[in-house]
């Protein structure tokens, strides 16, 4: 039995060292000191933190209007890079009007001490077990982003955003924290049919099973900030603000080109504002050159 037993493993041996060949090595450690901002990556069987090269570089004194969000942020994110206790934070409202701004605002005046970003995508919020223990221990302040956040009922990252915020045995890292972008204030789309499950008991008001499930992943964000449409006024003075700062002027013919480049776009929002100053000022640049 043993002749026949040794000729399989002299037969095993070379097949298992191309399999070991083949799978996937230990990810390199992420370098927190040289850079500030991170994405979750799946790399065949396993994640690990891909550094952010050249991030989007925004400051707070560029984000106009929002001064309320701006303040609870900033304020939130202080208390936090500081050591003390903050909220997760969920940043919901009108599309364009600064939400995922002012969390890269954030980053870029907290990062000299010690905050650092990592952005996650929906379909990978399965992984945030495995980020926190990637994190633990560290003396870098963490804020998990997920931007444009929503999700459909059956969607796995739903649970797993869940217990993270509140409801782990495991608990999260002290030095991590979750900041979200949504266009939705509950995540979940609603549906007029969940309406009808609501129940009324003497003249209180009690909402159907369905509704309390979607409420209650909100309602695991400690800080909610609500973001509305910009006006004319409020949008021609952020557009105002970024020809300015992109170098160009403001002439006579700024106003209506402004509310013109709006219409035709259907909306009035701080993105529509600076791709208009992008398109204002490059237009301008070649008479200028020529002068």
């Amino acid at each position: 039995m043993s002749d026949p037993l040794d000729r399989l493993v002299k037969r095993l041996d070379p097949l298992l060292d191309r399999l070991e060949q083949m799978l996937p090595g230990e990810a390199p450690a992420p370098d927190f000191r040289a850079f500030t901002a991170f994405r979750w990556r799946r790399r065949s069987a396993r994640g690990l933190l891909e550094p952010v090269r050249h991030p989007h570089r925004i400051r707070f004194a560029d984000l106009h209007d929002i001064d309320e969000q701006k303040r609870r942020l900033r304020e939130n994110t202080a208390r936090f890079v500081a050591g003390g206790p903050a909220n997760n934070v969920l940043l919901t409202g009108a599309r364009g009007t600064g939400k995922s701004s002012l969390v890269k605002a954030a980053l870029s005046e907290f990062a000299p001490k010690g905050l650092r970003l990592i952005e996650v995508d929906k379909s990978d919020l399965v992984d945030l077990p495995d980020i926190v223990d990637c994190v633990a221990g560290r003396r870098e302040r963490f804020v998990v982003f997920c931007d444009d956040l929503s999700f459909e009922a059956d969607e796995p990252g739903y649970k797993s955003l869940k217990v993270a915020l509140d409801g782990s045995i495991a608990g999260s890292a002290d030095n991590l924290l979750i900041y979200a972008t949504s266009n939705r204030r509950h995540l979940m789309p609603e549906y007029m049919a969940e309406n009808l499950e609501t129940r009324h008991v003497g003249e209180e008001i009690h909402p159907g099973e369905a509704t309390e499930e979607k409420i209650s992943l909100s309602e695991r964000f400690g800080l909610w900030l609500s973001f509305y449409p910009f006006d004319q006024e409020q949008y021609l003075r952020i557009a105002a603000h970024w020809v300015d700062a992109l170098g160009g002027r403001v002439d006579s013919g700024f106003e209506a080109a402004a509310r013109l480049w709006s219409l035709e776009r259907g909306a009035r929002s701080g993105r529509v504002a600076w791709q208009f100053a992008r398109d204002y000022v490059g237009r301008a640049a070649p008479s200028r050159t020529r002068k």
